[in-house]
């Protein structure tokens, strides 16, 4: 690993008696820590934390954070995460006061703004994936993946019988979260083999069909940025076995507005609200993945869901007023009826809370601010770009990157190959990635999908614009002409060059020695 310029942590900078603040003098009497630690809790003495005055701190975390890359700074062409540009406009009303001061316990009568934003967005991520039934409580993708597959599960086993349905069919390009959800919902993984052109083999699904059929996982577009064309051939063939179908819909920014993954056949699926409707990365932190099932699996969603009721003056009476969360000093607009927005937990075929309250609030507000911003015509609009730059990126360097599978069109994503560079100059394609950091651009995926070797997976997204794109295809072609030794050290202008990630991996130091 080559260092260019020394990376100070807090702790180095530390020095005794520095402080950001300073407490007044305790007025209550101070006690031992055992007293109010248990024993059994207690680990010797407290770690060691560093000292700082304010303006050091400020300082230290402003300058790590030049030293990022993020949509704000930086094109970030990461094939199948989808890091788009986070309109300013969302996190301004998700920020709002009214909205930021709300506590989940709180009666839902005086929180009626949010259920009826909650509300809505169940609407109208219905209406976009053509499945009536929505839950918002999932925390992120995978977590929608495996809330379905227990809404699966238990639909199938109270249709079948315990232990009928086992087996769940996965595609070999498919996104590894898709084997991981299914093994920890119990189920069995069956891989299906792709074509040469990257498509789902029909013979080897079908060869591989049977009684014990659960679900088929697809991601429609698939990995390689490819819509499946015969999609409905394959709901069918599962449908016929008794199984399920469902989308992965982690490249739903392909199709939104367009195609409705519930009218070509698919029985479920989530949302990556970050990568389809503009909402923060969770970065191990907020993150939301709600998904859309069936009127059939509708009843085994987590519970509470959001509902709409309409009730009449007179039956709003105290009690109810408490209940339903209706507000007497609400404005009559009905005629004599108001509109009430309450959490319905009374599902007696729920699979039970997925997530604490209603989900993250935050990051849905996000996803609802957004839509309402674009409506369906700009929804639409937002999917024919994200399709039109990866195109338009893919025509760009095709002539000098190997593109193996899609016969030179694409969706919203690409997976261009340096097999060939390897062997002609021994350029991978993580020489190619690490070097594009020297241009001020961030690394496309890279070794993703596994069935392209050298894989290179290149996603510009609807929000970058003709001359970025320009740019980028100019610089991969200066890139992949220069000295393979030149680039086997790259990157060159980076606090730190090349670590050897395999021994990070194996042996982390998450501590100064």
């Amino acid at each position: 690993m080559q260092n260019t310029q020394a990376i100070e942590t807090i702790f180095s900078q530390s020095k005794p008696g520095n402080r950001a603040v300073v407490f007044p003098r305790c007025d209550v009497p101070e006690r031992p820590l055992a007293e109010l630690i248990p024993a059994g809790q207690l680990a010797g003495n407290p770690p060691p934390l560093p000292e700082s005055a304010e303006i050091d701190i400020v300082r230290h975390f402003s300058n790590l954070a030049l030293r990022n890359m993020s949509v704000d700074t930086h094109f970030y062409p990461l094939g199948s995460c989808t890091m788009k540009y986070n309109p300013k406009r969302n996190e301004r009303f998700a920020s709002s006061p009214k909205l930021l001061a709300l506590h989940p316990g709180q009666p839902a009568k005086t929180m009626q703004g949010q259920l009826r934003i909650l509300h809505e967005l169940q609407e109208m991520i219905a209406e976009i994936s053509g499945l009536p039934g929505v839950s918002l409580q999932p925390a992120a993708g995978a977590h929608g993946e495996l809330t379905a597959l227990l809404v699966a599960e238990k639909y199938l086993t109270r249709k079948y019988g315990p232990k009928k349905k086992t087996t769940v069919l996965i595609p070999d390009g498919a996104h590894g979260t898709n084997p991981a959800s299914a093994a920890f919902a119990g189920f069995k993984t069956v891989e299906i083999k792709s074509t040469p052109e990257g498509l789902v083999d029909l013979d080897d699904l079908r060869a591989r069909l049977g009684d014990d059929t659960a679900v088929f996982m697809i991601t429609n577009p698939n990995t390689l940025g490819l819509f499946e064309p015969n999609i409905k051939a394959i709901c069918d063939a599962v449908h016929a076995v008794g199984g399920l179908v469902y989308n992965d819909g982690a490249n739903m920014n392909a199709i939104c507005g367009i195609v409705r993954p519930g009218d070509f056949g698919a029985d479920m699926m989530h949302y990556n609200v970050h990568k389809t409707f503009s909402t923060p990365h969770g970065a191990g932190g907020p993150g939301a993945g709600p998904i859309a099932v069936t009127e059939a699996l509708a009843p085994f969603l987590p519970g509470p869901i959001v509902v709409k009721t309409v009730v009449s003056e007179s039956d709003a009476t105290e009690n109810d007023a408490t209940e339903n969360g209706v507000d007497k000093n609400e404005s009559n607009e009905n005629g004599g009826m108001r509109t009430v927005y309450r959490l319905d937990g009374d599902r007696p075929e729920s699979i039970g809370r997925v997530r604490s309250f209603f989900g993250s609030v935050a990051m849905l507000n996000r996803t609802y601010f957004y839509l309402r911003t674009l409506g369906g015509d700009g929804l639409r609009r937002m999917t024919e770009h994200a399709v039109l730059n990866a195109n338009y990126l893919l025509s760009s360097v095709r002539d000098f990157l190997d593109v193996p599978m899609g016969g030179g069109r694409c969706m919203h994503e690409f997976v261009a190959s340096a097999a060939a560079l390897k062997t002609a100059k021994g350029i991978t394609a993580m020489d190619v990635a690490k070097r594009l950091l020297d241009y001020g651009f961030h690394a496309p995926t890279v070794y993703f999908p596994l069935i392209v070797k050298e894989a290179l997976m290149i996603e510009p997204t609807e929000t970058e614009n003709r001359a970025t794109l320009d740019r980028f295809a100019e610089v991969l072609r200066s890139i992949v002409a220069e000295e393979p030794a030149f680039l086997h050290d790259a990157p060159h202008s980076t606090p730190v060059s090349r670590p050897d990630e395999v021994a990070a991996a194996q042996k982390p130091r998450l501590v100064e020695p």
